[in-house]
C-alpha cells in the first residue's frame, strides 16, 4: 500500500487553497490615486438639480463636450453609447449600476431643453448636465478638462466652436477615477474596458 508523504499532501493542500482563494491580485487601475473628479451641483436635461452624491454607489462614465460640436462629440458619444449598450446586453445587472453622464462645456447654448433632445439621441440612460459658466468651469477644472470658445465670426454670433480636450472617464462607485475609456475604439473594446474595471 502506497503512503503519500506528508510533505506532498501539505503542498497539494497549499496549492488548492491558493487556487481557491483568488490570490491573483487585481491590477492597479490606470488612474488610481489621480486627483480627478469632485463635488458638483449641476442641472440635468429635465431642469432638475443633480449632485455628484446622487450617484453614490454607482460607477460613472463621464464625457465632456457640447451639443453644437459638428463632428468630434457626436462621434465620440455614439461610440461610447454603443460600447455601453453592448456591455448592457452582456452584463445587464452590472450595467444597471453604471451611470453614463454628458457634461456640457458650452452652458450658454446647452440649456436643459437642448440637452434633453441631444442626449436622447445616444442612449436612453445618458444624463446631460449643464449649469452656470462658473459651475461648468469648476467641474471641468476638477476633471482636468480644458476648453475655450472661439470668437464668433460673421453675423451668426451663436455659430462659434469650442475647443476642448477629449476624454471619457470611467469613475468608481465613490467618484474615484479608474480609467480612460477608448472613445475612439470599437464597441467591443469599450465594453471590454468597462467590464475589466467594474467586475
Amino acid at each position: 500500500m502506497n503512503k503519500t508523504p506528508l510533505a506532498l499532501i501539505a503542498l497539494a493542500l497549499s496549492l488548492a487553497f491558493t487556487a481557491c482563494s483568488g490570490a491573483a491580485t487585481k491590477p492597479e487601475a490606470p488612474l488610481e490615486g489621480a486627483r480627478i473628479g469632485g463635488a458638483f451641483a449641476l442641472t440635468d436635461q429635465n431642469g432638475k438639480t443633480v449632485k455628484d452624491t446622487d450617484f453614490a454607489g454607482q460607477h460613472r462614465i463621464v464625457y465632456f463636450g457640447y451639443s453644437y460640436c459638428p463632428d468630434v462629440c457626436p462621434v465620440d458619444l455614439q461610440k461610447i453609447a454603443a460600447g455601453f449598450a453592448l456591455f448592457e446586453k452582456q452584463q445587464p445587472e452590472r450595467a444597471a449600476r453604471i451611470q453614463p453622464i454628458f457634461i456640457t462645456i458650452d452652458p450658454t447654448r446647452d440649456t436643459p431643453a437642448v440637452l434633453k433632445q441631444y442626449v436622447g439621441a445616444f442612449h436612453p440612460r445618458l444624463i446631460g448636465l449643464t449649469g452656470t459658466p462658473a459651475q461648468i468651469k469648476a467641474v471641468a477644472d476638477a476633471y482636468l478638462v480644458m476648453y475655450k470658445a472661439q470668437k464668433p465670426v460673421g453675423a451668426d454670433a451663436k455659430g462659434y466652436l469650442v475647443d476642448h480636450s477629449r476624454q471619457a472617464y470611467l469613475m468608481g462607485s465613490k467618484g474615484e477615477p479608474i480609467a480612460l475609456l477608448p472613445y475612439d475604439g470599437t464597441p467591443e473594446q469599450i465594453a471590454a474596458e468597462i467590464d475589466k474595471w467594474t467586475a
